[in-house]
């Protein structure tokens, strides 16, 4: 028997793979409630920007999952980054830099949809690793 934490966290690896990893936007009809909170993005909207900058400023970029746990409604999320820096990214010309950064997120999942998301990311390593020569 499954169990609603394997269900959720099901849930929010195939929305990684979709969203994040083969840049379907279309896919938050499928994935994200219709009552969804974006506590980091400030909307589904804000989310999918975001999304579409990375996209922008590092095309190979891809999200590997290190760790994921759930307990209730909760998945957490530990994963990183790899890509490379081909396009410009908050006023930074692309410099065909790698990048290689830790994020992580939180999710809830009710009824097996994403119903809020927040996350954090370590952006002095990126800015450090764009950065460099």
């Amino acid at each position: 028997m499954i169990t609603i934490e394997e269900k959720n966290m099901e849930t929010v690896s195939a929305f990684i793979e979709a969203f994040w990893n083969q840049s379907d936007m279309d896919c938050t009809e499928q994935f994200l409630s219709t009552d969804y909170q974006e506590l980091s993005y400030q909307s589904k909207e804000g989310l999918k920007q975001f999304a579409g900058k990375i996209l922008e400023a590092f095309p190979d970029k891809q999200y590997t999952v290190e760790e994921i746990i759930a307990q209730g409604e909760k998945v957490l999320v530990r994963m990183v980054v790899k890509g490379t820096h081909k396009g410009v990214f908050f006023g930074i010309a692309p410099t065909g830099n790698s990048i290689d950064v830790t994020l992580y997120r939180q999710y809830r999942v009710v009824d097996g949809m994403i119903a809020e998301h927040r996350g954090w990311i370590d952006m002095m390593t990126m800015w450090r690793q764009i950065k460099a020569n």
